[in-house]
């Protein structure tokens, strides 16, 4: 039976994707259409580079490739996937694609980590991509194309950044590891923002508000709690967690936007919490040796 230090550690890890939930309607009520490359951007570095402000110190020797390797599936390519989904999905659509990411999870611990693959891991994870179905695919859902390949981009991006992240800890704090990631993902995005997109209009109230939020809580924050989640338990334990997303944005609509919930929503609602009882009960592995 897992201990009560090991529900702590995920109720903690809980509360960041619960916040990104708020990331589809931050987008689309107060952010200027059409920027997803510079609304990642300006979401990852201003926020990476105040930790490395405080952090002072640089990553040394093979974390320098390291760390832009994770920045990059974890922040720059995952982030840029996001905002597409969110623009040409409206309503948070893409997460029904993107939910298939605990299920790679699973895989991709094994070769990478050596995990067990479990019949358990595997049932949590398609049992919580039925429920987020249910909470979002309505009769006004819209099926771009690009916005369904951005959401599975996404998905396979952050699963294969979630294993990496567990395998590579460094010997640092996590205020410095999270500084390394998010500077690295900034930086990676800072010369195909600029070139593929124009400038950004004059910016609204709102917007500011918006960007403001989307980097210091949404990023600087909950990242921290989500880097510390991944060194404490396992990726098939941490994944599953990222099914409160779409249950938040969701909740949110129906509280912010007045957007009703049917009955199959509902439903929706009980999937989503069996599957991530079912993955998080499970008894998870002793941290990973940090690689010097």
């Amino acid at each position: 039976m897992p201990s009560t230090h090991h529900f702590s550690n995920i109720l903690i890890t809980a509360i960041a994707p619960a916040v990104w939930g708020s990331t589809y309607i931050v987008t689309t009520e107060l952010l200027p259409p059409g920027y997803p490359l510079t609304a990642a951007l300006l979401r990852a570095l201003p926020a990476g580079l105040l930790l490395l402000a405080f952090s002072r110190q640089l990553p040394k020797g093979h974390w320098w490739w390291k760390m832009f390797v994770l920045g990059a599936l974890n922040i720059a390519v995952f982030w840029w996937l996001l905002f597409i989904a969110a623009y040409r999905l409206p309503g948070g659509i893409a997460a029904i694609v993107g939910a298939i990411q605990p299920l790679i999870v699973v895989f991709i611990s094994y070769f990478f980590l050596g995990s067990p693959i479990r019949l358990l891991s595997i049932f949590a994870a398609i049992l919580g991509i039925f429920g987020v179905t249910l909470l979002l695919l309505t009769p006004a859902a819209g099926f771009d194309p690009v916005g369904i390949i951005a959401g599975l981009g996404g998905a396979l991006s952050m699963a294969c950044g979630v294993v990496l992240t567990r395998k590579w800890q460094p010997e640092v704090s996590l205020l410095t590891s999270t500084s390394w990631q998010l500077a690295a993902g900034g930086i990676l995005l800072l010369p195909v923002a600029l070139i593929w997109e124009p400038s950004l209009p004059e910016l609204t109230n709102a917007n500011i508000i918006g960007f403001v939020y989307l980097g210091l809580i949404s990023a600087a924050l909950t990242y921290s709690i989500w880097l510390r989640g991944i060194a404490r338990l396992t990726p098939n334990i941490v994944s599953p967690l990222g099914f409160l997303s779409p249950t938040t944005a969701v909740l949110l609509g129906w509280l912010i936007l007045g957007q009703q919930l049917q009955p199959l929503q509902l439903f929706g609602f009980l999937m989503v919490f069996i599957s991530i009882v079912l993955a998080t009960t499970q008894k998870s592995e002793p941290p990973v040796p940090a690689i010097k």
